[in-house]
């Protein structure tokens, strides 16, 4: 059994997005996190080690954080085609994006927020304009970030552009409002909607 512990409105619901693209049975736990507004509590039924969402529960085996969920999930439902199988040519980049995002995008994003200035050497991230380049030089090229398929790597990326642009920490431009269109249009972000509004 797939437990997704969730909090609605936040991070985890691309981590629902993906799960309602697989089609296999999970069930939703909703559990209270700390809000940047300040409410909101840990939950101590939430088996994320911080108290934050996504965590997956399979059988007993937790996974979290949201690139790993992907990557777990694609490889353990490989019919889908939302994740390269090992050996496949594009498995390479799959794992790169998927590193990335939690590796260098967010901490690029938060530092920016921030106003931190970037410091070569220091961070190990490029600075967010940088790395903003690197996505929008890619997208331009093609229609999803591992080319002409759409994968996981889209929902991870995608299901956070329509609110950064809309906050405006990413530009509200071709390619990124054409991808998000695009990713977001498809039939599971509805119904991941629909669960995520309860």
């Amino acid at each position: 059994m797939l437990t997704l512990y969730h909090a609605p409105r936040s991070r985890s619901f691309r981590a629902l997005w993906l799960l309602e693209e697989i089609g296999a049975p999970f069930e939703i736990k909703i559990v209270s996190i700390r809000r940047g507004d300040g409410s909101g509590a840990a939950d101590p039924s939430n088996p994320h080690p911080l108290g934050k969402v996504p965590a997956l529960d399979h059988d007993g085996r937790v996974v979290f954080e949201t690139s790993a969920i992907a990557l777990y999930l694609t490889d353990l439902f490989p019919q889908p085609g939302l994740g390269p199988k090992v050996g496949d040519k594009e498995r390479s980049a799959y794992l790169s994006w998927l590193a990335y995002y939690g590796g260098v995008f967010e901490p690029s994003l938060t530092a920016k927020f921030l106003k931190l200035q970037h410091v070569y050497g220091t961070f190990g991230w490029g600075p967010f304009d940088e790395v903003l380049e690197h996505l929008a030089r890619t997208l331009a090229s093609r229609p999803y970030l591992l080319g002409e398929n759409f994968s996981a790597v889209d929902i991870v990326y995608g299901g956070s552009l329509p609110l950064l642009m809309a906050r405006g920490m990413v530009p509200d431009t071709e390619p990124f409002k054409a991808y998000a269109a695009r990713v977001t249009s498809r039939p599971a972000v509805a119904r991941a909607q629909s669960r995520d509004n309860g």
